[in-house]
């Protein structure tokens, strides 16, 4: 292993001398001692249980050790089954292994040891009681390191090593750290708060440097650019497709397949024996696991429900998971509560509903997402591409720099360590890349700035009823491919839990496009949506864009109004004459000629805004009407979603991306510009290690 990073390029014939002759089990030390640890903790766990729980006794601590072992034992023979049983049966078996498996294997070791039945209820908590210990004895064992996720995969890597027909050519993980700017990165690294990544960029294994997404600067846009190699045709988060005759929503399961048929060549990122964990598409992967445009694949779902349900079935793994899951309820809530007292700003309300899912993200999701990365790296797959939204999720609400978002970014970070030691015992060597496929800006929403949403203001504009969808979804979104992903088409429990999660991707919609702003009763006149602080106007039933006389004659006041409040720092519309132009207060730019009359409305967006902007509105899919909010003189914006953090549009740091890279790769240009260029950069490094040959 190099100082500082994963182990790069380790020899063939060395590496093939390190597994044992045709895979061979093995015993080693390691194996030992996590047994004895193991042991300990199961023992003081039914010492602890037996004081707590008056149905629950052990005679000595002889008799505890025993029981112990015998839970062992139980756990190496019947698990195997029990995780079979739940493959069988998806979401509802691997939750019901997960919370009364380990009871099971308990009752069977009382009835063992002491010939005796404890009560159910007894047997169960105390089989969460051994879990909870057993967890806590570890983590003090490995000195308060957080490795139960990666402990099992080391030990099953080490006692049946996996082979592949060409261990000469390393791998790529691509890790994507959603919606972390690169300045909060910066930040990171200097402190020495990301301890994983400034060991990588100090100890000069890695580099890091800042990458440019173009408009629209969300994940739908990005994650395609980076994964399939084209930026075009997706306008924002969700959007109007006009061809189709209906709204597109990039983190639904249907919707997300029908994008990525039409811009897939075949030939994305990881068609190359890739795997896709956790995304929006798959970038042409052959196993897409818990991605969302794949959600379908039943193939691919059985082996995402096995894995799951493997993880499970460890006392170590989903207790440890569901106790830090718990824990972040914990710290949510005080937190929100302690922002409330102290008065940040800005600030937004932060329910149960953020509460639940930061704790989901937070806790289960992203172990499991490790351990699906970690199963692809002991397959020896050659690229392999996770989306953590965890960072992402929590600055959504809370804001950049907060401790609790900073917390779950020094998570992400923690992954990254555990992927490091790994890569040491995986069948190819691997380079681990990290990069985030946004920024994010941060300020005061645009409603609360000025007493009205974008949607009640173009209703006042335009004297007509509105219909409008601006809330923001992404993390619910990680989740619903989750347990999409869990589901098998061909049991009834299967598709029961498919339905299951078309009915979670409805009610998160519902949730984020159930308001007007007029009576029902008057069919609404424009589709308004919120990306960030970029909206998106729509006149509903025009099947193709309005040009700006057109609007002006059916809606006079509208686009001067926009144009002239003091919240909106440009909106851009197309003409007959001059193509698309950007209106502002005092101003106007014509983008295809570059003439600027008055003040420039794009002054205070950065130098390529002009280029962003002709780019986005030239698109078929482009809205009546583009709308991005103000840059005040903090560098902040104002969503039009009721989030304190936001990306979107332009203005703060959401196109200021990230990209960490192993050193010994060839370097990016000096600057990349667009996701799609990005892609080109990624692509290159998997030719330079000599994948993509025979595509």
């Amino acid at each position: 292993m190099e100082r500082g990073g994963p182990r790069m390029g380790t020899p063939a014939a060395a590496r093939r001398a390190e597994q044992p002759e045709g895979g061979r089990w093995r015993l080693r030390w390691g194996d030992l001692g996590r047994a004895l640890l193991a042991l300990a903790g199961g023992t003081c766990g039914v010492l602890l249980a037996s004081w707590l729980l008056p149905g629950f006794a052990v005679a000595n601590t002889w008799q505890a050790v025993v029981v112990a072992l015998l839970l062992l034992v139980a756990g190496l023979v019947l698990r195997p089954f029990l995780v079979w049983a739940a493959v069988l049966t998806g979401w509802v078996g691997a939750v019901l292994l997960g919370f009364f498996g380990q009871a099971l294997l308990l009752w069977l070791a009382l009835a063992a040891a002491l010939g005796e039945e404890a009560g159910f209820f007894t047997t169960l908590v105390a089989s969460w009681i051994i879990a909870a210990v057993s967890t806590l004895v570890a983590w003090v064992a490995t000195a308060g390191t957080d490795d139960a996720v990666t402990s099992q995969l080391l030990g099953r890597a080490h006692r049946s090593p996996q082979r592949v027909p060409d261990p000469e050519i390393p791998g790529i993980v691509f890790i994507q750290a959603d919606g972390v700017p690169f300045p909060v990165l910066d930040w990171g690294v200097r402190a020495g708060t990301l301890p994983t990544l400034t060991r990588w960029v100090r100890g000069g294994s890695h580099k890091m440097v800042e990458w440019r997404p173009a408009l629209p600067a969300t994940t739908p846009a990005s994650q395609l650019g980076i994964l399939h190699g084209t930026i075009d045709g997706v306008p924002a988060f969700r959007w109007v497709d006009r061809e189709l005759g209906r709204t597109l929503v990039a983190n639904q399961p249907g919707d997300a397949a029908v994008i990525e048929r039409k811009h897939s060549n075949g030939r994305g990122l990881l068609a190359d024996d890739g795997v896709s964990v956790s995304n929006l598409f798959t970038g042409d992967a052959p196993t897409a696991l818990a991605t969302m445009s794949a959600v379908g694949r039943s193939q691919e779902t059985r082996q995402t429900r096995e894995m799951i349900s493997t993880f499970l079935a460890r006392p170590n793994g989903w207790a440890r998971s569901l106790s830090r899951s718990i824990s972040e309820i914990a710290r949510e809530r005080f937190q929100s509560s302690q922002a409330r007292r102290r008065d940040v700003r800005p600030r937004v309300h932060r329910g149960w509903s953020f509460t639940l899912e930061r704790a989901a993200i937070n806790g289960v999701l992203r172990d499991l997402n490790t351990t699906l990365v970690g199963e692809a790296m002991l397959q020896g797959k050659r690229s392999i591409y996770v989306d953590f939204v965890d960072y992402d999720t929590v600055a959504h609400h809370v804001g950049l720099m907060q401790p609790e978002a900073l917390s779950a970014l020094e998570g992400i970070d923690a992954v990254l360590g555990h992927l490091e030691r790994l890569s040491a015992v995986t069948p190819r060597p691997y380079h681990l890349v990290v990069l985030s496929d946004h920024g994010q800006s941060q300020g005061e929403i645009f409603e609360d700035r000025y007493g009205e949403g974008l949607a009640e203001l173009v209703a006042r504009l335009s004297d007509a009823r509105v219909h409008s969808a601006y809330d923001n979804a992404e993390g619910t979104g990680a989740l619903t491919s989750m347990v999409g992903g869990a589901g098998d088409p061909e049991t009834v429990m299967g598709r029961a839990m498919s339905r299951a999660s078309a009915r979670l991707a409805e009610h998160a919609e519902t949730l984020a496009s159930g308001t007007s702003a007029r009576p029902a009763a008057e069919e609404h006149a424009f589709e308004v949506f919120g990306s960030g602080n970029l909206g998106l106007i729509y006149v509903a039933g025009a099947g193709q864009r309005l040009r700006l006389d057109e609007l002006v004659d059916r809606f006079p006041a509208l686009v001067p109004g926009l144009a002239a409040h003091p919240g909106i720092g440009f909106v851009v519309v197309d003409t007959a004459e001059h193509g698309p132009v950007v209106l502002g207060a005092e101003g106007e730019h014509h983008l295809r000629e570059g003439v600027v009359t008055g003040i420039d409305p794009l002054r205070g967006f950065g130098p390529e805004a002009p280029e962003f902007v002709l780019r986005a509105a030239s698109m078929p899919e482009a809205p009546d009407i583009y709308v991005n909010s103000l840059v005040d003189d903090f560098g902040e914006v104002a969503a039009f979603e009721g989030l304190v953090g936001c990306h979107g549009g332009l203005g703060g740091w959401q196109d200021r991306a990230m990209l960490v890279w192993p050193a010994e790769l060839p370097p990016p240009p000096e600057m990349i510009t667009g996701a799609d260029a990005l892609h080109r950069v990624l692509v290159g490094w998997l030719e330079h290690l000599g994948h993509r040959r025979d595509l």
